[in-house]
């Protein structure tokens, strides 16, 4: 590699193509640095020494484009620039392969630490922990409160019998990704598809809402500084990430889960029924039953860490705690069969 390139990123080439986009922004050579980086998408804080932009880019050696679709996270951006949800300012988005080798996009960078660990919110105090979770479903209200249609986003997704295909899509994925029997699943998967809800009024859906993919600023009166990873956006039921949302939040108090979210274990991070109230009066969705959500979304965490789990026997994934995360699927599946059983026959339901 030249001077000032990464892996997956050539420096001059990139230079040459952004120098044509954006003409006299920046000022002498660049250089990359990776900040993250492996399966998921491959991010570069990009400097010039006065100028510093963040690029994104699929991992290296992808296949499936859809799994990382960089047109989808630039325009969700890009259309949100204007509306009441923080999100980086994007300036370019480049299709041609022949530049990086792989579709990207280049945007502002944002100061602000995704939270990821009991660990970090510790650091800041039960308050600012308070604060920050109040402040991210604020923000999930505010972005599920925005018209498609009113922003450029019409066309974005087809939602029409999302929740339907949600299920299906989960089920195969479980498919080709479990290492065990997991009869709860398959009585999961029957239960939902025999109680998908009519669909709603649509709105757009980021898909992976959760502490860890906002940029935040401790102790500010309005700590969200940018959602980011949209990769999985679209158009459909907004209460999809509401459900996720908590299912998420869940993990830290199932066996296996804390290595995959354990911030909301940390003092002063509020309760389920605290962050519905404030969802709701914030101006969320009117939430509801939420029984279908919850369960669609205790199955589609069990299936995304039976695949974890997975690579991890096959010797494909390394680091602490993988060792565990298999521990939690039947849990949470369990718990899908607990949220959806005023739907799918004997019990109660989760309202609001």
């Amino acid at each position: 590699m030249s001077e000032g390139d990464a892996p997956g990123f050539d420096a001059a080439a990139f230079r040459r193509w952004y120098d044509e986009q954006r003409p006299g922004e920046l000022a002498g050579p660049v250089r990359a640095e990776v900040i993250a980086g492996g399966r998921s998408n491959l991010t570069y804080v990009v400097t010039d020494g006065a100028r510093e932009l963040v690029v994104r880019r699929p991992p290296l050696g992808h296949v499936q484009a859809t799994a990382h679709d960089m047109r989808r996270e630039y325009t969700a951006m890009a259309a949100l620039a204007d509306s009441d949800v923080p999100v980086p300012f994007v300036r370019a988005h480049c299709t041609d392969d022949d530049v990086l080798g792989a579709p990207f996009y280049v945007m502002d960078r944002v100061d602000g630490v995704a939270y990821r660990s009991r660990a970090q919110l510790e650091e800041v105090g039960a308050d600012d922990t308070a604060a920050l979770a109040h402040g991210m479903v604020e923000v999930l209200a505010r972005l599920h409160s925005v018209v498609p249609d009113e922003v450029g986003l019409g066309d974005f997704g087809r939602p029409a019998g999302f929740l339907e295909r949600q299920v299906r899509r989960w089920g195969k994925q479980l498919e080709g990704s479990a290492t065990r029997p997991l009869p709860d699943a398959e009585t999961l998967l029957a239960r939902l598809a025999g109680s998908v809800p009519d669909d709603g009024e649509p709105g757009v859906v980021h898909g992976d809402y959760r502490l860890d993919n906002l940029l935040c600023v401790a102790g500010d009166p309005h700590p969200v500084k940018a959602v980011v990873d949209w990769e999985m956006a679209t158009l459909g039921d907004p209460l999809t990430d509401v459900a996720l949302l908590l299912v998420y939040d869940g993990l830290a108090q199932t066996p296996g889960g804390a290595a995959i979210a354990d911030a909301p274990a940390a003092p002063g991070y509020p309760d389920r029924e605290t962050q519905l109230a404030t969802y709701e009066t914030a101006g969320g969705r009117p939430l509801g039953d939420l029984s279908f959500h919850l369960g669609l979304a205790y199955l589609k965490i069990a299936v995304i860490l039976e695949g974890i789990h997975h690579r991890f026997l096959a010797g494909q994934t390394v680091g602490e705690g993988f060792d565990r995360i298999g521990e939690a699927v039947e849990p949470l599946l369990a718990s899908g069969l607990d949220a959806t059983a005023g739907r799918g026959g004997g019990g109660g339901s989760f309202t609001t």
